[in-house]
């Protein structure tokens, strides 16, 4: 699957149906807010990302995914109208893949999603991580207690691994917010409480594996 997300529809639409119909699987998103609920549903193996976009622009999109550990190895490519050398050295410092400049070819640019689909070589996720009652497997996106599937968000999902792949170890709420959700998120940190919250209540029996440090943040504590 691959995801585009421009607000253009005409591009977004040609470039879409191109793909549709040439071999891969593609969904347009015209707001960044449609991307990221797309998200919770399913991972793409390739982002198109617009740099002007209305709610926030592509560079700030970029940064989060390269933050997140379930997005950070999923190539993307900006393509987008501003051509300058400067915005290239933006998008590549934050990690993109590839820069494509509009107007474009449709036939270069399943040239340069081909070439960074060789390119990406996927990295494997063995971590399993088996606690209590509780399992997680970061590589399936997979949630379990008592042998029964737990649904997650994608944000809930990044929040559990981060206190898994930090056991025992307190993460503050401004930390949490700096991993989960990166440094242009302009909410108050009430925002993580709130997901710990919601995130203890899905997990069911297993939502006391969460500790609160009164004063400081959150863990996942060694069990006795």
């Amino acid at each position: 699957m691959i995801y585009f997300i421009e607000d253009d529809p005409n591009i977004r639409e040609l470039v879409v149906y191109t793909l549709n119909t040439t071999g891969f699987d593609a969904k347009g998103f015209e707001r960044p807010s449609e991307f990221w609920n797309a998200l919770d549903e399913k991972l793409p193996k390739l982002i198109l990302l617009d740099v002007m976009l209305p709610e926030e622009d592509g560079l700030a999109i970029l940064k989060k995914i390269r933050q997140s550990p379930l997005t950070k190895h999923i190539p993307v490519i900006m393509i987008t109208a501003k051509g300058s050398e400067i915005d290239k050295l933006k998008g590549f410092d934050l990690g993109a893949d590839d820069y494509v400049a509009k107007p474009f070819g449709i036939m270069e640019l399943l040239a340069r999603i081909k070439a960074v689909l060789r390119r990406a070589t996927p990295v494997e996720q063995k971590t399993e991580y088996e606690i209590e009652n509780l399992y997680v497997c970061p590589q399936k996106h997979r949630v379990k207690v008592n042998g029964e599937k737990v649904v997650l968000t994608l944000k809930e999902f990044e929040l559990l691994c981060l206190m898994l792949e930090n056991r025992d170890i307190v993460l503050s709420r401004d930390q949490i917010l700096d991993k989960i959700w990166g440094y242009s998120f302009d909410g108050e940190n009430r925002t993580v409480d709130v997901h710990i919250r919601t995130l203890r209540q899905k997990l069911g029996e297993a939502g006391h594996l969460i500790e609160t440090v009164r004063g400081i943040g959150y863990k996942i504590g060694e069990t006795k």
